[in-house]
């Protein structure tokens, strides 16, 4: 349910936030500059509608159909933006995150870090664990890679953001990073959303091989639901019969995430590709389409990468590469670094 004061005093809406809780319910409070909408969170809160109407400075009480309730657009009129450091996303800023998919070593990391530094990157990606089909790949270097993002950070003033596979690390490496992630594969590994729910940091939340639009807004109301409002969410292909990419870029969920959420969307180009050459117009798309930002692998070796070698950017061409968004990213009412 949804509760739309017009002009109501800061008594009025202490009054029905009492009654919100008296219900059993939770509730959302967005104001805006003339209306304070407040969100009713909880099972047959909509039998409750008449009552809450007949309160003093309610306008409307409307019933809310969408079953993900705090991400939607109904529920949060305005568009919310969330900071990752100093990049923002969720306003006219096209938000870029880059960095290699793991993190192998302080030397790879630092080398890679400086390089973006000087290109104007403000958020670092580098994966510490790595959910692989094989058992016998790669699978990052874990806890101990921390100390490692934490010098790139130190060193070059970068934000940095990694993965969370298991609910037992969000705490340690919450306490050390500016943004966890929640990949494709634990989009719905329901305990570990509530985790990261539990922390402040913002949690990228990334849609799964397979998932609908609606499964992948719901894992988000998991993390809003702990209390945790900065979610960005990360289109990153998914999984269909065609086999030349690696996943099939489904660009149209940009644009209909944004009609139905008020949470930032980005673009994950190069695992929705799979191949580098794919990466550029892939990116065009979706910042044409109003995607809120980009997350790109750029490695200094490629070749020798220890996961995703053939989907990773060198520097030189991830500069080239912001070089051929920018016209774009204008044309939309969007800048970028």
């Amino acid at each position: 349910m949804i509760i739309i004061l017009n002009k109501a005093s800061e008594k009025q809406v202490q009054a029905i936030l009492e009654k919100i809780s008296e219900k059993g319910f939770k509730a959302s409070v967005s104001k805006g500059a003339s209306k304070t909408i407040i969100g009713v969170i909880g099972k047959n809160a909509s039998q409750f509608l008449e009552e809450f109407q007949n309160m003093p400075g309610v306008e409307q009480a409307i019933s809310v159909s969408s079953p993900f309730k705090l991400a939607s657009s109904e529920f949060h009129v305005e568009k919310t933006t969330v900071n990752v450091g100093k990049e923002i996303f969720g306003n006219n800023n096209a938000g870029m995150i880059a960095g290699p998919c793991s993190a192998e070593s302080l030397e790879q990391v630092l080398e890679i870090a400086e390089k973006l530094h000087n290109l104007g990157v403000k958020v670092l990606r580098g994966s510490l664990f790595k959910p692989r089909s094989s058992p016998y790949e790669f699978q990052g270097l874990g806890l101990k890679g921390l100390e490692i993002l934490e010098k790139a950070r130190s060193e070059f003033g970068l934000a940095v953001e990694t993965e969370v596979m298991d609910v037992r690390d969000v705490k340690p490496v919450s306490e050390v990073v500016d943004c966890l992630r929640v990949g494709a594969r634990n989009m719905q590994n329901f305990d570990l959303l509530k985790e990261v729910g539990r922390q402040k940091k913002p949690v990228i939340l990334k849609r799964g091989l397979s998932a609908s639009i609606k499964e992948w807004l719901l894992s988000a109301e998991y993390i809003l639901n702990e209390g945790n409002p900065n979610v960005i969410l990360c289109e990153r292909g998914i999984r269909t019969f065609e086999t030349e990419c690696r996943n099939t870029a489904d660009i149209s969920a940009i644009p209909l995430v944004h009609k139905l959420s008020h949470l930032p969307v980005i673009f994950d180009p190069s695992h929705a590709a799979g191949r580098k050459d794919l990466i550029t117009p892939l990116s065009l798309a979706a910042i044409a389409a109003g995607a809120d930002g980009l997350l790109v692998e750029v490695h200094s070796n490629p070749e020798k990468a220890l996961s995703d070698a053939k989907q990773q950017l060198t520097p030189e061409e991830f500069a080239r590469f912001l070089q051929e968004l920018r016209p774009v990213a204008k044309a939309v009412g969007k800048s970028i670094i």
